[in-house]
């Protein structure tokens, strides 16, 4: 899009320029930065211990290639099951990281183990070692696919979140076992050395030096398990005061239903009383928007007039706020979420309207606003009033909970209504059918629905 703009924007008339106020991908282009980091630290991590404890650069580079030919695969199969890269996605990822090297971990230790011990020449000791480590191979892929797979059946909100999250660990899963039954036995068979040819890992400095003091480490561990294996009453007991703060820690530390995401936006709504006109809606949003403006960590307001996730109509409007780039907005009252609440408390001094600033919630599918939304129905036919005493009642009642905020009612009040008087006679002598010009004045007025359709996984 930005590059076909740049395109357009040479035919542009003098004066007229162009510029993206509004931009969500920004926020999935750091969470890949973020990935990316992530997966460099990983590897660094499992070249350091591969070489640490085994001594040898081959060996070290096994793990170091399946690692990325793992997430690729992973990459490829949300590419089938409609998945997009996305928070959640690439939360999953991050996770299966660490998953991810165990299997070819396993696979190149006791390759190197059966090389030291019995001296087998490296094809022979990977045959004899896949013979023995197979079955645990599929075992561990099982028991932890196992855990995983049910989550992608959850309904609701759970199933929302842990979807895609669970389809992308299954899928890491399974191509990290796919690499360790196929490419790392053949990366181990022509890459690895007999040990009569490297030399033993003593015999390197700094790993002779890693395996003495790791070896003092294991046996002092032991001498104090030996010791806590004599006194268990005391063992128990440490043991039982351990859960017992680890239950107070949870209970004291606060909860919420997901956690708040810095997005680099947030989401305003304007609603005036019903009738307002749309000048002034437009006076009330030219107050929001200077105040905002003047905000240090803001860098622009996208508004629209006559559109709001309370309903459309002159007397509503809708905002999103730009901020500045996360690298100038480092201080905690900088966050989103801070800059949010200060705005909710100087718009809240505003008489004229009902605003309110709200975080966009990090998954799409969990409501408009963050949160989750009921729908009241009058499933007896009391009538209008009725239900609206009720939502009134309802509302009353959910502010009260202390595990509730920002409980608001969504849509438009009763509005002044517009009758208009249509000369049939004419119409019909003009051949205007009159279904079809009810159905005219209905869209041109209000909005029709046609339907719902489905795009990558989420009903549009």
């Amino acid at each position: 899009v930005r590059a076909r703009m740049a395109e357009l924007a040479q035919y542009f008339p003098p004066g007229i320029d162009w510029e993206v106020p509004y931009d969500t991908s920004k926020f999935v282009g750091i969470s890949i930065r973020e990935i990316v980091k992530t997966l460099i630290e990983a590897v660094v991590l499992v070249f350091l211990v591969m070489y640490l404890f085994l001594g040898s650069l081959r060996a070290t580079l096994i793990p170091t290639i399946v690692v990325p030919i793992a997430l690729t695969g992973s990459l490829v199969g949300l590419y089938f099951f409609g998945y997009s890269i996305n928070v959640l996605t690439m939360f999953a990822m991050v996770l299966a990281i660490g998953i991810l090297v165990d299997d070819a971990i396993v696979v190149v230790e006791n390759v190197e183990r059966i090389m030291t011990e019995e001296g087998l020449p490296p094809r022979e000791a990977t045959r004899k070692a896949m013979d023995q480590i197979v079955g645990a191979i599929i075992a561990i892929t099982l028991v932890l696919t196992a855990v995983f797979v049910p989550m992608a059946f959850f309904p609701g909100s759970v199933g929302a979140i842990y979807r895609q999250f669970s389809v992308t660990l299954v899928l890491s899963m399974a191509f990290s076992a796919l690499m360790a039954l196929t490419l790392t036995p053949a990366l181990c068979a022509t890459l690895l050395k007999p040990v009569s040819e490297t030399g033993h890992p003593e015999d390197h400095k700094l790993v002779g030096w890693f395996n003495r003091w790791f070896r003092r480490l294991t046996a002092r561990y032991q001498s104090w398990t030996a010791r806590v294996l004599r006194r268990i009453a005391f063992a128990l007991l440490f043991f039982v005061l351990m859960l017992g703060i680890t239950g107070v820690l949870a209970y004291r530390l606060p909860s919420s239903f997901l956690p708040e995401e810095d997005q680099g936006y947030f989401i305003g709504v304007v609603q005036l009383p019903a009738g307002a006109t749309r000048e002034r809606t437009l006076e009330v949003v030219e107050q929001v928007e200077q105040y905002y403006l003047s905000q240090p960590e803001i860098a622009r307001v996208l508004s629209v007039v006559g559109f709001s996730f309370l309903g459309r109509g002159q007397n509503g409007a809708i905002m999103f706020v730009t901020l500045k780039d996360w690298d100038e907005r480092r201080a905690n009252e900088s966050h989103a979420k801070s800059v949010i609440g200060r705005a909710n408390e100087t718009l809240a001094r505003i008489k004229q309207a009902f605003m309110f600033a709200v975080n966009p919630p990090a998954i799409p599918e969990l409501a408009a606003l963050g949160g989750f939304d009921f729908q009241l129905q009058d499933r007896a036919g009391l009538g209008r009033a009725q239900l609206m005493e009720a939502r009134d009642r309802l509302l009353q009642l959910a502010s009260q909970d202390p595990n509730l905020a920002g409980v608001r009612a969504e849509g438009q009040p009763p509005a002044p209504q517009l009758f208009l008087d249509i000369d049939k006679v004419k119409a019909a002598q003009l051949g205007i059918d009159i279904n079809q010009l009810n159905d005219t004045l209905s869209i041109a007025l209000g909005s029709a629905y046609v339907n719902d359709f489905v795009r990558q996984g989420r009903v549009l």
